[in-house]
């Protein structure tokens, strides 16, 4: 099919359509021969390009988007409910981890799901289906709820309470070992790296502050004063520990209310010899936003096949925005130079470059916004609805195919990693209600050649709680 210019694409279709006026005053403009348009053989069409305009239109979209509704959805995935009804009391559900550790009493390690209530209890259920066991539950050795948990060697249990309080559990002898006051109020958000024998604590809390510790091993694992105290302008949502060149010192990287930034902060040494926190850059999830402030990133969680690669659920109202997002780790400066050095030295550059101009730092910031834009990797509106007191939570499937995340009408929503797409919608908990915490990942251990009764395998699981005072494990049926 032969194409025409553009001039008689147009002369042919005002002259097949009768608009002999228009059609005069466009040859007289266009400076076209009197009879154009009047031959047009097997040339292609006005009508003719248009069609095949909007073919391609749809024929791309099917590329981008695919013809399969769950294309890099790993199957079989979590979809069947079980309520577990193993819990001593009935509260709201405020946090749900899965721990590998010693169980009071006990001398191996096994899996456990450890629940926190609104009746400051902390539940520990043994991951052994059928019948899911309690092992122990804890309520009186805090005087607040508790928000936030991790385990340390599988022996020791960190836990965050909304008093502020940090307290450190020896599982072995049932006893608190240390307990600290670091912070004034919700003591929201913890996080732990472990490297070549250091063991480094980041702790977010309402009184707008980060606290940084190094546990000590002397005579059994402390954790000490605070090596690092970080005073923020407004709430830390979460932090996260991520790698950084020095495999031994992370990066500590931590989002802020009413900001669209993830923040990145060094771990140094300074010139008198004590750890601080240096600030070393921060990376946009709003790069091209008119808005002043478009959400807050409230959960980020690290992609299990690539650490290089977060989930953020954010805060914005009145549904959740999901973003998959590329860590743009700013190089660390060198260790001896503290903050105030490395702003100098950096303010020096900008001065002595004489090619500095307006123009240029006007393209040096355009370039940097595009390069945060195409960091994003994934940016879906879920449609999970949320107010202002809503707590954002998303979660990776183990094998990095999916990811779900929470809401306040009762539905877990799964979307599939690779294009932001809605796979699945679960429905156990009560329609409306707040489901407040999610964990996913593998229950069970490796098949084994013991009795049959001593085989179990590994699977994949979804674990929710919510404010429905609902316990409830998903499968795969």
């Amino acid at each position: 099919m032969l194409l025409s210019s553009a001039a008689e694409l147009v002369a042919h279709y005002l002259r097949a359509q009768g608009y002999d006026q228009t059609l005069r005053s466009f040859i007289s403009e266009a400076n076209l021969p009197p009879d154009a348009g009047t031959d047009f053989g097997n040339k292609a069409t006005l009508e003719q390009i248009l069609q095949e305009k909007k073919t391609f239109d749809v024929s791309l979209s099917f590329e981008k988007l695919g013809v399969d509704d769950d294309h890099g959805w790993q199957k079989p995935a979590p979809s069947t409910a079980t309520v577990l009804e193993a819990l001593p009391t009935k509260s709201n559900i405020l946090s749900v981890h899965v721990l590998q550790l010693v169980a009071p009493g006990e001398t191996d390690s096994t899996q456990c799901i450890a629940v926190t209530t609104a009746d400051r209890r902390i539940s520990l259920i043994k991951a052994l289906a059928p019948t899911f066991p309690i092992a122990h539950s804890y309520a009186t050795n805090q005087d607040s709820p508790l928000l936030d948990v991790l385990t340390i060697d599988g022996k020791y249990l960190l836990m965050g309470s909304m008093s502020g309080r940090l307290l450190l559990h020896d599982m072995a002898s049932d006893k608190t070992l240390e307990e600290r006051k670091d912070h004034s109020k919700y003591l929201v958000k913890l996080s732990c790296w472990s490297s070549n024998g250091s063991i480094f604590i980041a702790s977010a809390g309402w009184d707008a502050k980060v606290v940084v510790y190094q546990l000590e091993r002397t005579q059994g694992l402390r954790l000490g004063k605070p090596i690092a105290i970080l005073n923020l302008p407004s709430i830390p949502e979460t932090v996260l520990f991520v790698q950084g060149p020095d495999p031994n010192l992370p990066i500590l990287l931590l989002t802020r209310r009413d900001s669209t930034f993830l923040y990145y902060y060094a771990l140094h040494t300074s010139p008198e010899g004590e750890p601080r926190l240096l600030s070393i850059g921060k990376q946009n999830l709003a790069p091209h936003s008119n808005a002043w402030i478009a959400f807050s990133p409230s959960d980020v969680q690290p992609c299990p096949t690539d650490p290089s690669i977060v989930a953020v659920a954010t805060s914005s109202t009145p549904h959740m925005k999901l973003l998959v997002v590329r860590l743009l780790v700013p190089p660390t400066p060198a260790p001896a130079m503290d903050a105030s050095a490395h702003r100098a030295e950096a303010s020096a550059d900008l001065i002595s470059d004489d090619n500095v101009t307006q123009a240029s730092q006007a393209r040096a910031a355009l370039a940097l916004q595009d390069k945060e834009e195409s960091a994003i990797l994934i940016n879906v509106t879920t449609m999970a609805p949320q107010t202002n007191y809503s707590t954002p939570k998303v979660v990776w499937r183990p094998d990095g195919t999916g990811l779900w995340v929470n809401a306040d009408d009762g539905c877990i929503r799964g979307f599939e990693a690779t294009t932001g797409k809605l796979i699945a919608s679960l429905t156990a908990h009560d329609a409306g209600s707040k489901i407040r915490c999610l964990w996913s990942g593998y229950l069970g251990r490796e098949a084994t050649s013991g009795p049959a009764d001593d085989r179990t395998t590994r699977k994949e699981h979804l674990v929710s709680g919510g404010f429905d005072q609902k316990l409830v494990l998903w499968g795969s049926g």
